[in-house]
């Protein structure tokens, strides 16, 4: 399930995360949802609201406007990253999965009166029963193997990495009384905790840091009790004031290697953790472990995949100079269009798949057609007009790219059915071809050729308005405009240079505008390819440095 957020990015509340659920007002009225203390912005400044259609920021008539990017807006449907500007606060929008919503703080002053035993020996006793045990006490321990074996039934048949986390907390917390858990996997290049999933009902994520560390380096279970009572805590240390009564904490390894911990606590309710939940957190971490790695290997390996397509890509690009930085252009424009149209969020993620490969038939084009600059004859587009087919066979035998085969093969068709290469019309066109269709042909017509100047936004926009029913459907033409009407369209594109004040972006070659104030060594992100790049300068000309990706 996902969340919405706003996180600010500045003032002396940044770093704070504002949920979005249902309406958020802002302004600076103590009654609004999020109250900002800063003279430029209005007392009833803007609303940020779920609809059906998207979630929407709409400026309540401000004194100085409402700003998405550099565009001041009246209504904006947001996308995931936008930047929000209200007087001098400025805010990021963002969707994310639940258990990320929340950040946790570490600290050293939370251990309480802790019990540590190895993790494997806490494993072992699990399974031990006494000869002396009752009837009674032989069903507790068959209903607690029941109740693992089933948990880990669910654990095991998960592979994504981030519902995998959900399914793991899901099972601990039907197993033990926990209020709050958190996973946290250690980051193998730099040794650093990373928190991967937070599950929080009572209180705010505060969790101690030595026990997490204990657990991980020495791969020890961990039980506190009445950490509040302890001596050693005075009437102001944090654990107190987080009312932590009780907390457990075992490590999640693969192999011998520990990946990281699992951490649970109560608040407020005195000795509930017993060492038969501890034996039920390790009972579950262990295999816990084993599933987080193998997800792992999945994510990587998609991962890899998806990196092989966006060079393959970024190849095709390379061999038009004059259409750099299309393939991306096109993706975003079209990946736009599809959540305009309420696809979901999996299907949207094929639209960027299927964008970046709607080309890639062009391989089989010669270099002498496509980098030519005058008018091609009957014969050349004779050849230029085989690429989609093309393209549809370099995918057929791939399982994991038939889904993307409509994006490429159709996205030539017209909706008065006399586009290429079947001459198919109306709702006969896949929908992805009819979206790939709106958003490629945009792109043509507003980016700069040697032979032409690329149109005006507003002008190739209203153009493909014009053509709705007869080149294009009228209903991606429809979200076509509404996207450029609240600019989702024109950040990603085409951008002309301009004196000093553009650099190319080193990824996907495309002209990324140097933000207002940038200097030496900021970074920002070209909002084409959305690679991070830092702003350079060498013989008094500014340059882009791509920066690594940290995921």
């Amino acid at each position: 399930m996902e969340t919405e957020r706003v996180v600010l990015l500045s003032g002396v509340r940044q770093g704070e995360v504002v949920p979005v659920d249902g309406t958020l007002t802002i302004g600076r009225h103590p009654d609004s949802g999020l109250c900002l203390d800063d003279p430029q912005v209005s007392r009833r400044h803007a609303v940020i609201e779920q609809t059906p259609r998207g979630t929407v920021l709409r400026d309540l008539g401000s004194g100085n406007g409402t700003f998405v990017g550099e565009r001041k807006v009246l209504e904006s449907r947001l996308s995931p990253g936008d930047v929000i500007r209200i007087g001098n606060i400025q805010m990021r929008y963002e969707e994310v999965e639940e258990g990320q919503a929340q950040a946790v703080q570490f600290r050293a002053d939370l251990e309480g009166r802790m019990e540590a035993s190895s993790a494997a020996n806490v494993f072992a006793t699990f399974f031990q029963t006494s000869a002396l045990a009752t009837p009674q006490q032989q069903r507790d321990a068959q209903n607690r193997l029941a109740a693992v074996y089933k948990a880990n039934q669910i654990i095991s048949s998960e592979r994504n990495l981030r519902l995998l986390f959900e399914r793991v907390m899901e099972q601990i917390f039907s197993l033990v009384p926990a209020h709050n858990g958190v996973i946290v996997l250690k980051d193998d290049k730099t040794g650093e905790l990373v928190t991967e999933y937070v599950k929080t009902g009572i209180g705010s994520t505060v969790i101690s840091s030595t026990i997490v560390r204990r657990a991980l380096e020495h791969g020890e279970a961990i039980i506190t009790y009445d950490a509040a009572e302890d001596s050693r805590f005075g009437a102001g240390m944090s654990i107190i004031s987080q009312n932590i009564a009780s907390a457990m904490c075992a490590p999640l390894i693969h192999q011998d290697k520990p990946l990281g911990v699992v951490y649970v606590d109560t608040h407020g309710t005195t000795n509930a953790f017993s060492k038969s939940d501890l034996e039920l957190l390790v009972a579950v971490a262990g295999p816990a472990g084993v599933a987080i790695r193998n997800a792992q290997y999945v994510h990587e390996l998609e991962q890899a995949y998806h990196d092989t397509l966006i060079v393959l890509a970024n190849a095709i690009e390379m061999r038009d100079h004059y259409t750099v930085g299309h393939t991306w252009r096109v993706t975003h424009f079209a990946m736009e269009i599809a959540r305009a149209m309420g696809w979901s969020k999996e299907k949207v993620g094929q639209c960027e798949t299927g964008g970046l490969l709607h080309d890639v038939g062009k391989i089989a084009v010669d270099d002498s057609i496509l980098r030519k600059t005058a008018k091609l004859t009957d014969e050349e587009y004779a050849q230029m007009k085989v690429h989609p087919e093309r393209g549809a066979r370099m995918l057929r035998d791939v399982e994991f790219l038939k889904p993307m085969i409509p994006y490429c093969l159709y996205h030539h068709e017209r909706y008065d059915g006399r586009g290429y290469p079947f001459g198919l019309s109306g709702d006969a066109i896949p929908i992805e071809g009819r979206v790939i269709a709106a958003a490629d042909t945009l792109d043509a017509m507003t980016s700069n050729r040697p032979y032409r100047k690329g149109m005006a936004p507003e002008a190739a926009v209203q153009e493909i308005l014009k053509n709705a029913g007869t080149q294009f459907d009228p209903a991606v033409a429809e979200m076509l405009g509404r996207c450029y009407r609240e600019g989702k369209i024109t950040r990603v594109m085409q951008e002309s240079q301009k004196e000093g004040r553009s650099i190319v972006c080193p990824f996907c070659s495309t002209y990324i505008p140097i933000p207002e104030g940038a200097k030496v060594g900021d970074s920002f992100q070209c909002q084409v390819c959305q690679r991070h790049v830092k702003l350079q300068m060498q013989n008094e000309a500014f340059f882009g440095e791509l920066l690594a990706e940290t995921q």
